[in-house]
């Protein structure tokens, strides 16, 4: 009987044991797998590459027109004729307004008849002068007479030349009674309608001429940007060109512009100048007045180091970070000064070098120190979008 217990004990040890095991090895992987470290966060980074870039600046402007020319009457008197069709394009030396001519034709036939009286006056005088002078030499007449008679000679001599100014001015005012475009160009609205009373050079224009195939904006620039511009082109400014779009519109216009100066003056309320460029207007697609975008070359930057905007983390305090990744392909975050931006991208002052790798995906998963392993950025995934051949720089 004591053998077969002690058989039955060791049967009941041995069937626990069998039970219990796997539980115990199940808790022994559990443990082994706690210990293990976690696998490395898959990332995408960017290798940097220096680029030579153009940087631009886009300012709000207004459209001028060339030239304008506002017709006013330069003698007064009746409108009888308007010579023009309103929004019509015009020729220079075109009339466009008739004047009555009548008392302006009147004033310059009595100047010629003045003239002629002068003139008939004057032949009189000479003949008598000829004859004095040599009837003076054998005593026929006295010095004092001779004298009065080369006296009255140049006094119609004066009389002549006084008329002929007077027939010259007559003929100006009878002239100008003919109003004339002085440029070429599109003319607006008439202010007068036939039958109207004009006065010499009054305040309103009788209808405005403005040249459209040429045409400018005027945009204006702080003056720490137009110094900056100027270190980077020197005083050759006045060649460098800009693009311009149109408000509400996508597309940038067709002609690109030269610019054409920068005021000497600044605007002591705002700090800015203005600026002049000028476009081809050939389609006369710009009117004055428009509200426009101009994108003006502001300089050069050479070896620049830019980054997309999607990786640059801007913290509380006003700083900016990006996630970078090392040697090691350990995470770290590294503090960068911008300058600005540059399309869809940051321009980097100071922070980063050649070839370091910046995270531009997956910055969620990131923590200091950690391990990542880094996927290099396509060449479509990390281009900017092509709006031009240069780059472009938005004001900030």
């Amino acid at each position: 009987m004591k053998k077969a217990a002690i058989v039955a004990v060791v049967l009941l040890i041995g069937v626990g044991g069998y039970v219990l095991w796997p539980n115990h090895s199940q808790g022994q992987n559990k443990e082994s797998s706690a210990g293990a470290a976690p696998p490395a966060a898959e990332v995408v980074v960017q290798t940097i590459q220096p680029e030579n870039i153009s940087l631009f600046q886009d300012l709000p402007g207004r459209t001028q027109a060339f030239k304008v020319a506002e017709i006013r009457p330069q003698v007064s008197g009746i409108v009888i004729k308007r010579l023009f069709e309103e929004g019509s394009d015009i020729e220079e030396g075109q009339q466009l307004y008739q004047i009555d001519p009548a008392p302006y034709q009147a004033a310059y036939d009595s100047a010629l008849a003045d003239l002629q009286k002068a003139q008939a006056n004057i032949k009189s005088t000479e003949a008598k002068q000829a004859r004095y002078t040599e009837l003076v030499k054998v005593g026929g007449v006295s010095k004092q007479e001779y004298d009065d008679t080369a006296a009255a000679l140049a006094q119609s001599e004066a009389d002549v030349a006084i008329a002929k100014a007077a027939v010259a001015t007559a003929k100006i005012n009878l002239d100008y009674t003919k109003v004339f475009s002085p440029i070429s160009g599109r003319i607006g609205k008439s202010s007068v309608t036939e039958g109207a009373l004009v006065t010499a050079n009054q305040a309103a224009p009788l209808a405005v001429v403005q040249q459209l195939d040429k045409i400018y904006v005027d945009v204006t620039q702080s003056i720490n940007d137009l110094r900056k511009m100027r270190n980077s082109f020197g005083e050759s400014t006045a060649q460098l060109s800009a693009t311009l779009t149109i408000e509400g519109e996508t597309e940038p216009y067709s002609e690109k512009g030269l610019l054409q100066f920068a005021d000497v003056t600044v605007d002591q309320g705002t700090g800015t100048v203005s600026l002049r460029i000028l476009f081809e207007n050939p389609k006369i697609d710009l009117l004055p007045g428009m509200f426009v975008k101009a994108r003006v070359t502001q300089g050069q930057a050479d070896a620049a180091i830019l980054v997309p905007q999607q990786s640059v983390t801007r913290n509380a305090d006003g700083s900016t970070t990006v996630w970078i990744v090392g040697n090691d392909n350990k995470a770290k975050v590294q503090p960068i000064s911008l300058l600005r931006a540059v399309g869809n991208r940051w321009l980097v002052e100071s922070g980063l070098n050649a070839g370091d790798r910046i995270v531009v995906e997956g910055l969620p998963k990131l923590s200091p120190g950690a391990v990542v392993k880094p996927v290099e950025a396509s060449a479509n995934e990390s281009a900017p979008p092509q709006e031009s051949q240069e780059q472009s720089a938005e004001q900030e």
